[in-house]
């Protein structure tokens, strides 16, 4: 069984707000869950920040069984400074070719 440190959509239209969350690799994205660790208001408050909430001992506990966080939960954690910052490149989802493969196709 793949565990995933992944977020879960709540709110309503226009308005989003997370939760973070563990669950199975294989339920779907606001399906069964483990635990929630976390939440996550990506739209800015009045003083202008954007809420992140994490259980921090919960998080590395299931880090630590080998829970691999998503993408997103990744880049979040990283800010947070619980795990390393993931390269910036693989936050856009494309990784650049070298130089030496764009000039052979040429």
């Amino acid at each position: 069984m793949g565990v995933r440190i992944r977020l879960a959509r709540f709110g309503r239209k226009n308005l989003p707000f997370y939760r973070i969350f563990v669950a199975d690799s294989r339920s779907p994205r606001d399906g069964r869950h483990l635990e929630i660790v976390g939440h996550y208001d990506p739209l800015p408050g009045q003083d202008g920040n954007k809420q992140l909430g994490l259980h921090i001992d919960r998080i590395k506990y299931w880090l630590s069984v080998g829970a691999q966080p998503s993408t997103t939960v990744g880049r979040l954690l990283g800010q947070a400074g619980i795990i390393p910052k993931p390269p910036a490149a693989l936050h856009a989802g494309v990784v650049k070719k070298p130089e030496k493969e764009r000039n052979k196709k040429a």
